[in-house]
């Protein structure tokens, strides 16, 4: 297993690492038991946030009183100073512990930075100066501003959608963090849910400076990123192969399941039925014909425009648009014109 050293944090780990949102899914005994069995199969480095509802709670129960033997990093959506340190004294008592490897600033629209007017920079260098944060970090769903970012120089890590699907553009970023001394955490690793092929994906991450963290909420899904610990995973002829017939398939406009968008206005499941065409296609199920997900997807006729979940997109893309072009393709599978 290849080891990553995240820029000039000095944060060195293997290329294998716990992203724990999926955790808030599950109950606290299997939450504690997936950290601790990811511990003991090798990752060290776990990534959760404020706004993954009882997340922090579930890993600062499972390295309770091993608070030095893993890398910690958690995340604040706040916008204003005074919810910045709410937000951090929340994680903290959470997680419990006194320190954050990384504490990052979630899903940003701008990079903050000193003398911008908002103080939240500015925080981030008190929390730090008081040891309650080792390194500061950012997150970003947005290329531009992911590039503004590593330009500013005033960040130790960037966390960034990052997977075989990649542009040649984000592909560039993480080089440009590593020129930058950055370290980069790969987020979305399997596109939010739409690879399947977890050998495809760690092949392609081992050609990078990056560090993956694969949303893990199950012990069958624990057990085959561990595996690679015990497997030197490289990228392949065959390998790459696959992975250019997968990019053919899959660029381009799709919704990677993320639910920043929602809750939608007339009651549309938009980060599943966004993305019914892939799902119906890779993962053939007769659930996802069934009545339920039939009535789900017939909410999408009540859509009435309003344009908030575009607006909401970190990716940029036309939802309302998008849904529609799900729910015909899904009806022509339903009606059997279209074979999956």
């Amino acid at each position: 297993m290849r080891t990553i050293t995240l820029g000039k944090t000095g944060i060195t780990t293997p290329q294998n690492a716990f992203g724990a949102l999926p955790i808030q899914r599950v109950s606290r005994e299997m939450a504690v038991k997936l950290l601790r069995g990811a511990y003991d199969g090798g990752m060290n480095f776990f990534d959760t946030a404020r706004a993954y509802s009882d997340s922090e709670e579930k890993v600062g129960e499972a390295f309770d009183g091993m608070r030095e033997k893993v890398f910690i990093a958690s995340k604040t959506m706040a916008t204003t100073p005074e919810k910045f340190w709410e937000d951090l004294d929340t994680t903290l008592r959470n997680l419990r512990t006194d320190h954050l490897d990384i504490y990052q600033f979630h899903c940003v629209k701008q990079c903050f930075a000193p003398g911008d007017g908002t103080g939240m920079y500015e925080a981030m260098l008190e929390a730090k100066k008081q040891g309650k944060i080792r390194h500061i970090g950012i997150t970003a769903h947005l290329i531009a501003v992911a590039e503004e970012i590593v330009k500013s120089g005033l960040y130790e890590t960037l966390q960034f959608p990052f997977s075989y699907l990649a542009s040649e553009r984000e592909i560039a970023l993480v080089q440009a963090c590593k020129e930058a001394g950055m370290g980069f955490i790969a987020m979305k690793g399997l596109a939010g849910g739409l690879l399947t092929n977890s050998k495809a994906c760690m092949a392609f991450m081992s050609q990078y400076d990056a560090l993956p963290i694969w949303g893990i909420q199950r012990e069958e899904e624990l057990a085959e990123w561990l595996s690679f610990f015990r497997e030197d995973i490289t990228m392949t002829p065959e390998i790459s192969a696959f992975v250019e017939e997968e990019r053919k398939t899959l660029m381009g406009d799709f919704c990677r399941g993320c639910g920043y968008c929602m809750p939608c206005t007339v009651d549309i499941q938009i980060n599943q039925c966004a993305r019914m065409s892939q799902l119906i296609r890779r993962a053939p199920s007769q659930n996802f014909k069934g009545e339920f997900w039939q009535g789900e997807m017939a909410k999408i006729e009540n859509c009435v425009d309003c344009g908030i979940c575009k607006s909401k997109c970190p990716y940029g893309l036309d939802t309302p648009n998008l849904l529609r072009k799900n729910l015909q393709d899904y009806k022509d599978i339903i009606a059997g014109k279209v074979e999956v």
